[in-house]
């Protein structure tokens, strides 16, 4: 929970979009939102420099792809926790520089709980580095996840009871702070275990 006032940019050219995030921001329980709609790239660079937001929701292909960490550099907004707004499939290669992601198909309480692990998470100097080590157990669960296959059919394949599953998966979100699938992938991707041909290959078949 959270009481202090949360300043929110969303960068997003559908209007319906945009102001229905706006509406569904309000609604979050335990957090005072202050959301701001951005319509234009020009906008977004003013607001960004002027007005220091605590959290950009923006849609990647907001008027044409541009480097995150450049618009950060760009707008003096080093601590800027980017969220990519994903309303139909994309390059996951593009989401590497977002904190996470959020789906126009989330829920109030889908997002309440990623707000809540974004301002409740330790931060970087008190997290203890052997607690962000993965086990072997712990990296072939996270390459199932980034396959698609269900907690029922990773415990088939990998031997175990479907609780068990779960509770690995609980940990590997403690330990990296990654509560999406699309986090997880990138960060499969980015420490190479598993190729992004694979992950193209088990999303055609």
């Amino acid at each position: 929970m959270n009481n202090e006032l949360l300043k929110i940019a969303i960068a997003e050219p559908s209007v319906i979009i945009r102001s229905g995030i706006t509406i569904t921001l309000k609604r979050i329980p335990g957090f005072r939102i202050q959301p701001v709609e951005i319509t234009s790239i020009e906008t977004l660079n003013n607001y960004l420099h002027l007005h220091k937001p605590d959290i950009l929701i923006i849609n990647p292909a907001f008027w044409g792809y541009f480097d995150i960490n450049k618009l950060k550099d760009e707008t003096e907004n080093p601590k800027l926790i980017c969220l990519a707004l994903l309303n139909s499939p994309i390059d996951l290669n593009l989401l590497r520089s977002y904190t996470d992601t959020i789906s126009i198909y989330d829920s109030v309480d889908q997002l309440k709980e990623k707000l809540d692990k974004l301002y409740d998470s330790p931060s970087d100097d008190s997290i203890d580095e052997a607690n962000t080590t993965l086990s072997t157990r712990e990296k072939e669960i996270i390459i199932c996840v980034v396959k698609g296959l269900t907690n029922k059919e990773i415990a088939q394949d990998l031997f175990l009871s479907t609780h068990t599953v779960i509770s690995h998966r609980r940990n590997i979100a403690r330990k990296l702070e990654i509560h999406s699938t699309a986090g997880l992938t990138i960060y499969a991707i980015v420490n190479k275990l598993v190729e992004l041909d694979e992950i193209k290959k088990s999303m055609v078949s």
